[in-house]
């Protein structure tokens, strides 16, 4: 990202203004004093202006909720549904990254940062998608298929990673790992290879993690997991 477009967005100043501070001198990257040419990355660079530090932090939110089961993942619903964003802050600009549906509960992300959202759910950066499925019909044969690949409308699904612990008779715990996010996808594997599907939760979105937190409630993403989803989501400019 362009310094100047930096500094307009974590709202310092107009980009004509940064300008002007950029040719002053008044602005360093890195400990190095800035020049109209130079490009920062917002999560890996110190920027500082007249000596105070400058972040993107300031003016973008990023979040983890987790969400429950029964919650759309959707602003309003018309049917009077709760929505993920009865759960989080009212935040100008607040988007979801990676649709959960109705049913489905566990990470979902959620930033002010629409280009970012947009990027991060793009097929082309593969970022990871990890779930849990409690199961029950013959998951040893369904592992099997859903290691070599299944088909379904849009043609063969590839998972990353794939395994299944007995949970008691005939139930069993599948976990799936993806590298994109197709509607109801885990879903509809699930049915292809002859499984029936009594819980889905989504355990990771790339280094994004539910821990300890409870269904229904948010945390701000720490650095380390801001710095991961640039890494991972290709978030850069």
């Amino acid at each position: 990202m362009r310094l100047q477009r930096f500094l307009a967005r974590a709202g310092v100043t107009s980009r004509r203004q940064a300008e002007t501070l950029i040719t002053n001198g008044q602005v360093t990257v890195n400990g190095t004093v800035a020049t109209l040419g130079s490009s920062v990355d917002p999560l890996r660079d110190e920027v500082l202006v007249d000596g105070k530090r400058v972040k993107m932090a300031d003016t973008v939110t990023w979040l983890v909720l987790n969400k429950p089961a029964g919650v759309v993942t959707t602003r309003t619903d018309p049917e009077g549904r709760d929505t993920v964003f009865d759960l989080v802050p009212n935040v100008a600009g607040l988007t979801y990254v990676g649709r959960l549906d109705y049913m489905t509960e566990g990470v979902l992300v959620m930033t002010s940062d629409g280009r970012a959202a947009h990027l991060l759910t793009h097929p082309s950066r593969e970022v990871s998608r990890t779930y849990e499925a409690v199961v029950q019909g013959a998951a040893m044969e369904a592992l099997d298929e859903l290691q070599s690949g299944v088909e379904l409308d849009e043609g063969l699904v590839l998972v990353d990673a794939a395994h299944v612990d007995k949970l008691g008779r005939s139930r069993w715990l599948l976990t799936l790992t993806l590298h994109e996010g197709r509607n109801r996808e885990v879903r509809r594997l699930c049915e292809a290879v002859g499984l029936t599907v009594d819980k889905l939760t989504r355990v990771k979105f790339g280094p994004v993690g539910l821990g300890d937190l409870a269904p229904g409630k948010w945390r701000p993403l720490s650095q380390t997991e801001l710095r991961g989803l640039a890494i991972r989501g290709g978030v850069r400019e």
